[in-house]
């Protein structure tokens, strides 16, 4: 494959080489999983910088089984019945196989683990899937286990709890502190011109949809007299649900989410201005620090209301207490 005119990272010049044949995220897979050469040496992230004149080659794996097939995937199952199950998903398992991602997946775990039940249940490669988070948010998940309860999800996620008992709560590390303790973000959301990203978009284009957020500023670190912070805590909760939304509309009030490389990039300089131990935990943090810790949904079969919350993994506890100590 011809050199780049002009620098940049790996990724992005192969999507832009590539985009109507492979998404970036398929791109990404790739070169994780050793398809890319830069100069006949393999590629190791998809982040690497690339200068013009490089020489990049990529091998195209063989087409794999798209139908999943069950794997022993450990899940933290909070609640289980013939209906409907509810898992703690943890930090880097992608929820349903897609292109890069046939196994491994969530799905995957589910079959598993369920067996037989799942079987047609909102379609082949996303059996039981009423909602979804992204591969490396973790928290609360609900996956319907009959054809009943998934329509009686779906109808209640569609509604986003204007009618019904659905509450999604999540929790978010992000840079600097968002104006005022509360607000809300009314901004829709569509795709952004590299076509894998999402975008605030104020246009009418057929991509784009409605989307709201509500935050609260619930923890505040290194405060300082101007009413300026480092970071902060803040609890989101979706009027909508779009895929990256809290990601992207914390980034465009411009609080991007603690170690969101697609969202807040620019911001990686901010932690190199960090004291230690706190930089290092920045810096060695590999995901955004997006927590979905709470879900309240109706039974789909008894009507009772249940209500669902995880406590923060591990790193994110870690990313906060290393915050709260400066």
């Amino acid at each position: 494959m011809a050199g780049p005119d002009a620098g940049g990272r790996l990724d992005a010049w192969l999507a832009e080489a590539l985009g109507p044949v492979l998404s970036r995220s398929r791109i990404k897979a790739l070169i994780e999983t050793g398809a890319v050469q830069v100069n006949g040496e393999q590629a190791g992230q998809a982040k690497q910088k690339i200068h013009p004149g490089d020489v990049i080659r990529l091998a195209l794996p063989e087409p794999e089984d798209p139908i999943p097939q069950g794997e022993d995937i450990p899940l933290e199952v909070l609640y289980e019945d013939d209906d409907l199950i509810v898992i703690n998903k943890q930090a880097g398992l992608v929820v349903h196989p897609g292109a890069g991602n046939w196994t491994g997946t969530l799905v995957n775990a589910l079959i598993h683990h369920c067996g037989d039940s799942l079987s047609g249940i909102g379609g082949v490669r996303r059996p039981g899937i009423v909602h979804r988070l992204d591969r490396d948010t973790t928290g609360v998940m609900v996956i319907a286990k009959n054809d009943q309860a998934h329509r009686h999800l779906a109808d209640q996620f569609a509604d986003h709890g204007l009618t019904g008992p659905l509450e999604r709560a999540y929790q978010a590390i992000v840079w600097g502190k968002p104006r005022g303790l509360k607000g809300t973000i009314d901004a829709g959301l569509g795709r952004a011109r590299d076509r894998v990203r999402r975008a605030v978009r104020t246009d009418d284009g057929p991509d784009v949809r409605h989307a709201v957020t509500h935050y609260l500023v619930s923890e505040r670190y290194d405060e300082k007299p101007d009413g300026s912070c480092a970071a902060s805590m803040v609890e989101c909760r979706l009027e909508t649900g779009r895929t990256h939304q809290i990601r992207v509309h914390m980034a465009h009030i411009g609080h991007p989410l603690v170690g969101d490389e697609d969202y807040g990039a620019a911001f990686k300089t901010k932690a190199n201005r960090l004291p230690e131990p706190l930089r290092g935990i920045v810096n060695a943090f590999g995901r955004q620090a997006l927590h979905a810790y709470l879900l309240v949904i109706e039974h789909p079969a008894t009507g009772e209301t249940l209500r669902f919350e995880a406590p923060l993994p591990a790193d994110m506890a870690q990313l906060r207490a290393a915050f709260a100590a400066i």
